[in-house]
């Protein structure tokens, strides 16, 4: 924010000069600060266009008054900060939103409650914006009837971190967003996903938790996506991921954690991406791949008691397996080098039979399985053998 010397505070609050914020924000110049008091205000659309800097005290509520759009910003240089913000309703026809911000650069979003709002925060054509350290709670039904927490379109240079986000359609959206960071996020029991990438490039995704989400991340037409020391942790459901993949190309996945998901990583259509120093722990199908995945590296990473460690439907022979820890591996270290003298092949019998007859999951836990899945390791016919982790580790990867 380029400093005033002329700048003065102006204090809304019953007793202050202002008691109608709308009021305070027209008689401000550019680059005033306006101190909310404590309190409960109704208000109409505040529409912002010169900078300022709007600050809430304790218990500063802004509240909606016929549910529409609460706080537009159209000035670069704009900070909204300390404020609980609530009861913006769905609308068919406009994203409205908690707080926007449309064609406005170095704009600062912190500190804020966001309660039953559509959209929380929605980023519209902005720059040099960071958004931080907001809870953001909304009361989603259907997908259909919801709006995302923090949605950002054709935007660039952002940083998202520390935030709550719960209750949404999705919980982080980013479409046409570039360059951007999302750190230490928290994306929570939202209908669709908690982190939704499309068409983003040189974005960065990091120490952020996935949790109880229709799907944990989705990142879709993409290319240069980092995603490091993230946690995906009980996105369960029919068609659900801890990670979603679609042509995707040129990524970095490396210490995360797939915890308790119906499908760790499902992977379509992406290329040239390194899976290193991974987690996956009592997944459904820890990583499933299907078609046009090529030159890929998977390695360094932990498999350990997933129902599935891997499931393909196509070749993968030009993708790398090599030096994970399985836990299913009963082979042997007779050199004592830490590594499997005999290769791992991780793609059982029975994930081929799921992908003819999905029904056949009933059988999961049945003698008839284990005796299928022998009968193959014995006898290769069906299982690819091209799918090999020729030197498996004797012991888990530490962090």
């Amino acid at each position: 924010m380029v400093p005033d010397s002329h700048a003065s505070v102006i204090k809304v609050c019953e007793r202050c000069n202002h008691i109608d914020l709308l009021k305070a924000i027209a008689s401000s110049r550019p680059y005033d600060t306006i101190i909310i008091s404590g309190g409960f205000y109704e208000v109409e659309n505040v529409i912002i266009k010169h900078p300022l800097v709007i600050l809430g005290e304790k218990d500063a509520t802004i509240k909606s008054k016929s549910g529409d759009e609460v706080f537009t910003v159209l000035a670069d240089s704009t900070t909204i900060s300390g404020l609980t913000i609530r009861d913006v309703t769905t609308s068919y026809m406009k994203e409205r939103s908690g707080i926007r911000i449309k064609r406005a650069n170095h704009f600062t979003i912190s500190n804020n409650i966001l309660i039953d709002c559509f959209f929380g925060i929605y980023i519209e054509h902005g720059t040099h914006g960071e958004i931080y350290n907001n809870e953001l709670r909304g009361n989603a039904t259907t997908e259909a009837e919801s709006g995302n927490g923090i949605h950002a379109w054709y935007s660039d240079y952002l940083e998202i971190y520390d935030n709550t986000v719960m209750g949404h359609r999705d919980g982080i959206y980013f479409e046409f967003v570039n360059d951007s960071k999302i750190i230490n996020n928290h994306s929570e029991k939202n209908k669709r996903y908690g982190l939704h990438f499309m068409f983003s490039n040189d974005d960065s995704y990091q120490d952020n938790t996935f949790l109880n989400n229709g799907v944990g991340v989705a990142v879709m037409f993409s290319r240069r996506i980092e995603m490091r020391r993230n946690v995906f942790e009980k996105n369960w459901g029919r068609s659900a991921y801890g990670l979603l993949l679609k042509e995707i190309y040129d990524a970095e996945i490396l210490n995360n954690k797939f915890k308790e998901n119906t499908i760790g990583i499902f992977v379509e259509g992406s290329n040239r991406i390194n899976y290193h120093f991974n987690d996956f722990n009592r997944n459904g199908w820890a990583l499933k791949f299907s078609g046009g995945c090529e030159d890929n590296e998977i390695s360094q990473n932990n498999f350990i008691d997933n129902s599935l460690d891997l499931v393909v439907n196509t070749k993968l022979s030009s993708n790398r397996f090599y030096k994970n820890y399985w836990s299913e591996y009963s082979g042997y270290d007779l050199d004592k080098d830490q590594l499997g003298d005999v290769p791992h092949y991780p793609v059982k019998l029975f994930s081929y039979v799921l992908d003819k007859a999905p029904e056949a999951i009933v059988l999961m836990r049945s003698l008839f399985v284990d005796i299928i899945n022998f009968s193959e390791k014995i006898s290769p016919v069906f299982t690819p053998k091209d799918v090999m982790d020729d030197s498996p580790l004797m012991f888990p990867v530490n962090d």
